[in-house]
Parts: structure tokens; C-alpha cells; sequence
């Protein structure tokens, strides 16, 4: 035996194996959530966007670069009975995915997360067929406004006080079109393949049944209620403002299959 053969062989005899990284593991009370209103406890449906929460679920921070969205991201992947979950973004604590397509519209189905270090345990996510959640931001005043815009021209609809850096913004009126962006619209005409946006030109992907959009209460006239062309799991329903208001906080809330938003997401309307 040569001397540099024998040198190998002592070293790994006496190696010892590395810290083991830690495995992934699912929150077991803030699980899966809807990505727009995370509703704790609430049923999700197929087609959404939701987030999931736990610990070692990811070795950094990485976003999706390309559609249709990816299955696996920066080594992390997430199955939902076995199905592959289309991946927006992965954190150590967070992974934000769509829920697939193809599972069933009710019952109860195990998600598990896999990373390099191993797979989680299993957890639960509860299906229905729509469960609406309207995307929102927290303004410099502490008011919660919803991602929509007015059609006419782009603008946001917020006090004309309230200005987001690189956008306008005015009320909206009564008699005008506003486009809400949303997830959780269940099912849809022309359904894309997982991950994917809707369709970019006519048929257009719609849901399946039009949800109720209130604004200070009082249902507005829906125009269109489909997925976006640009977004996988998002939708978009365009909306024309019912006589309400003047104000500057007025809720705006979706309601579908017995669930409503809250009426803590608000939009300013004018005269």
C-alpha cells in the first residue's frame, strides 16, 4: 500500500459526518394561508395564491425569474397531494406558492415542503371552491388600501394627500371603473396549466361564478371577473362604483361562496 493511499484511509477513518442542517418544518398554527387576506384557519381554493409558514423552509431569499412559475426554488419544493406547487418565492420562514389546478374542490389534502436537508412532516390544507382574499397595503397613515386602480387613467384610488412613490393618485367616483387585483376566485373558463397566467386574448380565463363586490357596503355592477394575463394566481375583477361616499377610508370588500373580505381594506371616493 502506498503512503499517500494509507494517509487517506486514517483520515476518514477518523472523519465524523457534519452538523446536519435542520429539516423544514411547517408551522402547525399558521400553516397554508390565502396570500391576500391570510385568513387563519380558512379553506383555500385551487388556483390561488397562498403563503406557507414555517421554519428551515428555504437557505435564503429567492424570487421566481421567469413564467410559468417554477416547481422548485433555490433547492426548496413544496407537493400538495403530490402535486407540485408552482413556486413565487422561498425565505426560511415563509414560501409564498399557487395552489395547483388539478386537487379537489373540498376536503383536506397534505402539503409537505422538501429542501435539501430532507422533507417536513406533513400538513394540512383545506380546500373549497372560492375563498377571496382582495391584496392590500398598509399606507404612511395606517390605512389599509387595496391593490386596484382606476381605469380611466391609472391611478390609485387614495386621497389625492396620499402619494405611493412612482404613481398617481386620486379618488375614484361614482359611475367610474375600478380594476381590483385578488386571489382565491376558484375556478375558471380555459383554465391555464399550473403556474401559468390567464389567457392573453379571447376566451379570456373567467370565473366560473362572479363574485359580489361591495364598496361601503353596497354591491357594485362587476364588468368582468377573470385571471390576470401577466400573474399566475391572480385575478382581476373590473367594477363600476356605486353612488357612495364622499370619503376618504370607504370599504371595499369581495364576497364569494360565504366568505367576505374585511372591511378593514379602504378606498377613497370623491364627488
Amino acid at each position: 500500500m502506498r503512503t499517500g493511499q494509507l494517509v487517506v484511509i486514517l483520515a476518514l477513518a477518523g472523519a465524523t459526518a457534519g452538523p446536519q442542517a435542520p429539516l423544514p418544518a411547517i408551522d402547525p398554527i399558521r400553516a397554508v394561508q390565502n396570500a391576500a387576506s391570510f385568513g387563519l384557519g380558512q379553506p383555500i381554493a385551487p388556483g390561488s395564491l397562498i403563503a406557507i409558514f414555517g421554519i428551515n423552509l428555504g437557505s435564503g431569499f429567492t424570487l421566481f425569474n421567469s413564467e410559468p412559475l417554477p416547481t422548485s426554488l433555490a433547492g426548496t419544493s413544496v407537493t400538495i397531494n403530490g402535486v407540485p406547487a408552482p413556486l413565487v418565492g422561498v425565505s426560511p420562514n415563509q414560501i409564498n406558492a399557487q395552489l395547483p389546478w388539478n386537487l379537489p374542490s373540498g376536503g383536506s389534502v397534505p402539503i409537505v415542503v422538501r429542501t435539501a436537508a430532507g422533507s417536513s412532516l406533513p400538513n394540512t390544507v383545506f380546500l373549497t371552491t372560492a375563498s377571496p382574499g382582495l391584496f392590500n397595503y398598509t399606507d404612511l397613515s395606517g390605512v389599509n388600501r387595496p391593490a386596484a386602480y382606476n381605469n380611466a387613467d391609472g391611478t390609485l384610488p387614495l386621497p389625492a394627500s396620499v402619494q405611493i412613490p412612482g404613481y398617481k393618485s386620486r379618488p375614484s367616483r361614482p359611475g367610474e371603473a375600478v380594476v381590483i387585483w385578488c386571489t382565491g376566485l376558484g375556478a375558471v373558463t380555459n383554465t391555464p396549466a399550473n403556474g401559468a397566467p390567464g389567457l392573453a386574448q379571447s376566451p379570456y380565463s373567467a370565473t366560473l361564478k362572479t363574485p359580489v363586490v361591495l364598496v361601503d357596503g353596497v354591491p357594485a355592477n362587476v364588468l368582468y371577473s377573470v385571471l390576470s394575463t401577466q400573474y399566475a394566481g391572480i385575478y382581476q375583477i373590473g367594477i363600476i362604483v356605486p353612488t357612495v361616499g364622499p370619503g376618504d377610508a370607504v370599504p371595499l370588500q369581495i364576497q364569494m361562496n360565504g366568505i367576505t373580505t374585511t372591511d378593514q381594506v379602504q378606498m377613497a371616493i370623491g364627488m
